[in-house]
């Protein structure tokens, strides 16, 4: 048991090390780009930081698999190169034995990936685009019950309800003129950005004059606004950072109108299988200790396992995009590449248990 505790404590220390350089570096590249948007509106270094630091748990998300891989490959590495690797052997452990005593560290962080993936990140992230957009462009305000109230120029417009694909339902326009004296109230019933402009379906238009109102309806129309889909980003998070019951709530709405939800659908299975993640890569990076292991040392095998993250976020990549266009069955995309690397590793661990 004291030599689980010790294998455990040195994986756990390893990638946790890799994993504190990887965001750290992220956080470094986010803020170097932030800098070209300092001084548009108020815009300012406090919002930049504020912005970086609430992107911090999204990038947490994303980089786990890839931290546990590379700190799993430099332990396994540095245990090797050191002759621990020999030692554990010779005390009676297998390497699957070694493999399934790893297994405690490699829960450790799929829970840690749930917490941050379904509790911490979507909140941060919704919160981290907020900040900006409401600094850079018109104020954005979430806190009432009618929906999103955007200034946009001389006119206040309320939102109902904002979809993913930042398409709008419910839209309300007050317009004012120079005095913000009311002048035209226009509901329309949905609205979407195409060509530059927002294009408006079921419209109902009330023109108040001096001393008459009059009300007309169209079926639809076009709202030329300095509001763009970006600042409805603000208000909404891409589908890889939403939490698995938001995405659950989108593809049932989308179900229900008829809408295609593979997007969505593709993004929630990545969601349920991401968890998995550290405890296959724990799985794929043992056997490497086993390769050659004078050769190369820990820092090789460390090199190592940035090339196969490298090549396991290109096949993923890959495989959700062909996912997508060739309307495969959304659980293809996350478990096609977690399959792909569980069985070279257990075909690597069989292969070196009884060379």
């Amino acid at each position: 048991m004291i030599l689980v505790r010790y294998i455990n404590r040195e994986f756990f220390i390893g990638i946790s090390m890799i994993m504190l350089g990887l965001i750290s570096l992220f956080a470094f590249f986010d803020f170097i780009q932030e800098i070209g948007d300092l001084g548009k509106g108020s815009y300012g270094i406090l919002q930049a930081i504020t912005y970086v630091i609430l992107s911090i748990p999204g990038h947490i998300y994303e980089v786990v698999p890839l931290a546990v891989l590379i700190g799993s490959m430099y332990t396994i590495g540095q245990l090797s190169y050191n002759s621990e690797l020999n030692v554990i052997r010779a005390s009676g452990y297998s390497i699957k034995k070694i493999a399934i005593s790893l297994m405690y560290v490699g829960v450790i962080f799929s829970f840690f990936t749930i917490i941050i993936g379904d509790l911490i990140a979507p909140h941060s992230e919704k919160n981290a685009q907020q900040i900006k957009i409401g600094s850079t462009n018109s104020s954005v305000s979430q806190e009432f019950s009618s929906g999103f109230w955007i200034k946009d120029g001389n006119n206040f417009v309320n939102i109902e309800n904002v979809l993913p694909d930042s398409s709008l339902e419910q839209i309300h326009i007050y317009e004012f003129d120079e005095s913000f004296n009311l002048r035209t109230i226009i509901n329309a019933k949905k609205g979407s950005f195409e060509k530059g402009e927002w294009k408006l379906k079921d419209i109902k238009q009330t023109i108040l004059n001096n001393d008459s109102v009059m009300t007309k309806t169209i079926a639809a129309g076009s709202w030329k606004s300095l509001m763009r889909p970006e600042m409805m980003n603000a208000l909404i998070i891409s589908p890889q950072k939403m939490s698995s019951i938001n995405l659950l709530k989108f593809i049932n709405y989308l179900k229900k109108n008829n809408q295609k939800s593979t997007k969505y659908e593709v993004a929630l299975w990545e969601k349920l299988i991401h968890p998995l993640m550290p405890l296959v890569m724990i799985i794929f990076a043992i056997p490497f200790g086993f390769l050659q292991e004078r050769s190369g040392g820990k820092f090789f095998k460390m090199f190592v396992g940035i090339i196969v993250g490298i090549i396991y976020q290109i096949l993923n990549t890959m495989i959700r995009h062909l996912s997508l266009l060739n309307d495969w069955q959304p659980f293809i995309s996350s478990l096609v590449p977690t399959l792909i690397f569980l069985s070279i590793g257990i075909f690597l661990i069989n292969k070196f248990e009884y060379k």
